[in-house]
């Protein structure tokens, strides 16, 4: 997942979609940001990053979600080639081309992703080992999702999502993502928690998983878990209820929403009912973002 497909004089980065399976608000802490706790993992399907070396620090972008992401001058691609570029000077870096394929603001960490596949293609450029605590500082000064994007393995993400457990071995999660399409603003979902700055939740973290666990010991787990924001995103977003009921019609055995929405996935015993699936939610939702995907 991290190394580069070589092409003529560039490299192909993948940006995996992140998942959360769980995410449990702890509290919110005094400078205002919330404390969470969270199960990832990281989705077969996701954006393409393509960089070429070269002089110049430039970003083009593509592809069917292309328009949804705002002014390229304020790309979390080029913001993580800038701060990376504030703690190595001189920093070697060049042209940056984006195919967003991910919905916006869905609960993904489209942003954090493409950020992350930056810092990793400027990692290699300059012979950096991802372990480098410069590359996981630039990580952290672009938002709270793309330090655990930086390695897109599956692990416990806790705090404001700056510390990381050790990497989790999943079984392969044949998995359907649903957005309805309706983009979902983080601070907005937050807010309508209504945490006072230093509040806590009394919530207990997520539900730890064994060491490679089982299929079977997987979905158990996480049952026992939930997302906490998933109530307040469903106010904004009524239509999240009906992504996570067709989910549960289409035979999911769990069936949650992912970060802070509107993205919901189920989880299925094998490929062919999670393509079963999949058919029947596109079949009845031709408007919907539907994938198909294994989670890792």
């Amino acid at each position: 997942m991290n190394a580069p497909e070589a092409t003529a004089a560039a490299s192909v980065w993948r940006a995996p979609a992140k998942v959360n399976l769980t995410l449990h608000v702890l509290g919110r802490r005094l400078d205002g940001w919330h404390e969470l706790d969270s199960i990832v993992a990281f989705a077969g399907c996701g954006d393409r990053l393509d960089f070429a070396p070269g002089p110049e620090l430039k970003l083009s972008c593509e592809g069917p979600t292309a328009g949804a992401i705002g002014p390229l001058e304020d790309n979390l691609v080029l913001r993580a080639a800038r701060r990376l570029g504030e703690r190595i000077a001189p920093l070697r870096a060049g042209r940056f081309h984006l195919k967003k394929l991910l919905p916006a603001a869905a609960g993904l960490g489209g942003g954090s992703a493409d950020a992350a596949a930056a810092l990793r293609a400027l990692a290699n450029e300059n012979g950096l080992s991802l372990e480098d605590p410069r590359l996981s500082d630039a990580a952290r000064a672009c938002g709270a999702d793309t330090l655990v994007c930086l390695q897109s393995r599956a692990r416990v993400m806790a705090g404001v999502g700056d510390r990381l457990g050790e990497p989790l071995r999943l079984p392969k999660l044949h998995a359907v993502l649903a957005n309805p399409g309706l983009p979902i603003s983080t601070a907005e979902v937050f807010a309508r928690l209504g945490l006072a700055k230093g509040e806590s939740t009394g919530a207990a973290p997520s539900p730890r998983l064994p060491e490679a666990p089982t299929l079977q010991e997987t979905l158990v787990t996480l049952a026992r878990g939930r997302n906490d924001l998933e109530g307040a995103a469903r106010e904004l977003a009524p239509i999240i209820g009906e992504a996570l009921a067709r989910l549960a019609a289409a035979g999911a055995t769990l069936a949650r929403m992912s970060g802070s929405g509107a993205t919901c996935f189920g989880l299925f015993g094998d490929r062919a009912a999670c393509l079963q699936a999949a058919r029947q939610i596109r079949n009845a939702r031709p408007e919907w973002w539907i994938r198909a995907t294994v989670l890792r």
